[in-house]
């Protein structure tokens, strides 16, 4: 893909470090072994030595230059314990539960992240969605200035009406009815994601069944409450709603429906109106489009913690650390 190389050699430079906790799966080895022949990263494994050096040779890896960090035996378990003590006490949680709670690796990894050890974390190859994000949200939390943690996927389009394109689309993975206030919040998250990764300057579609008032539904007034909620925050991204697909990516239809619009046939970045149209949007521009869909790599965290599918590939372990790299270096200069 057009974009992969690119988004490697930026995130190369940045010289950040990420952990990957399921150190028990090979294609996690795999990717670590050759994160650190690319020098993509630092690159810090969780589990026991001995158990991962035994894997890697099995599977005739070099990880030299890996560091694998023991979260059970670690020196930094004691300081995790008391940090997560204090951010989740008022929900119940005892010392004795914290210190258990954070020798699991998606924990004790989400706490490097935290403590500023690492720039990111990777995980979802052996965890679902739900475990990664229940450890990123009760130990990282959200970025601040928002309330929600959100996903994009990365469209790279070969030939978009004669040339290449890359779209970013979101929400397609997290948040299934997302509010006026939430589908804000997804936009400005979903635009700081491409500034980061893509590097060029997002205009972001609030996607709709209607165009500027061509439609009267309920469902229209929360898109249309979204944008407004957008002007309200002053955001420093070009942005409309609310439009059809076609008027946010076609100029010859934008003209029509839309003539006033700052974005309007321009879009590279779609905010759909809830999950069940992004989901499927999404997926409709992947296996029909044949598109290679990118994520979906979660936003909105107040540092870097993405997921993975389950059914991921080595490369795409590769892949996800570069992206949040970049999402880590724009967070630290923000």
């Amino acid at each position: 893909m057009f974009i992969i190389d690119e988004v490697k050699k930026k995130a190369k430079k940045t010289k950040g470090s990420v952990v990957l906790p399921e150190s028990s799966d090979p294609r996690v080895l795999i990717a670590a072994a050759q994160i650190v022949k690319e020098d993509l990263a630092k690159i810090i494994l969780l589990g026991k030595e001995e158990k991962i050096s035994e894997d890697a040779k099995a599977l005739n890896l070099d990880l030299n230059g890996v560091t694998i960090i023991n979260p059970e035996t670690s020196e930094y378990l004691s300081a995790f314990a008391d940090a997560f003590y204090l951010r989740r006490k008022h929900k119940g949680v005892n010392p004795v539960q914290a210190l258990e709670t954070v020798k699991d690796p998606l924990y004790f990894g989400a706490s490097l992240v935290k403590q500023g050890k690492v720039s990111g974390m990777v995980a979802g190859a052996a965890n679902t969605t739900a475990d990664v994000l229940r450890a990123a949200l009760q130990v990282i939390g959200v970025m601040p200035g928002l309330k929600t943690v959100s996903s994009t996927f990365i469209m790279p389009v070969p030939d978009f009406r004669g040339e290449p394109k890359v779209f970013l689309f979101a929400d397609c993975a997290v948040v299934p009815n997302p509010t006026a206030e939430q589908l804000a919040d997804i936009a400005i998250c979903t635009a700081l994601t491409r500034k980061a990764i893509i590097g060029d300057e997002p205009k972001v579609a609030l996607l709709s069944f209607s165009t500027l008032g061509s439609a009267n539904d309920e469902l229209v007034d929360k898109v249309i409450s979204a944008k407004a909620i957008l002007d309200e925050r002053k955001v420093d991204f070009e942005y409309d709603g609310e439009l059809q697909l076609d008027a946010a990516l076609i100029p010859e239809v934008a003209i029509r429906k839309a003539p006033q619009s700052p974005i309007a046939g321009k879009a590279n970045t779609l905010i759909f109106p809830d999950l069940q149209a992004g989901n499927i949007g999404y997926k409709l521009v992947q296996y029909i489009g044949k598109v290679k869909a990118i994520g979906p790599i979660i936003q909105g965290l107040a540092a870097p913690a993405s997921d993975l599918s389950r059914g991921c590939s080595y490369e795409d372990i590769v892949n996800t650390v570069a992206y949040v790299l970049l999402l880590a270096a724009q967070q630290k200069y923000k």
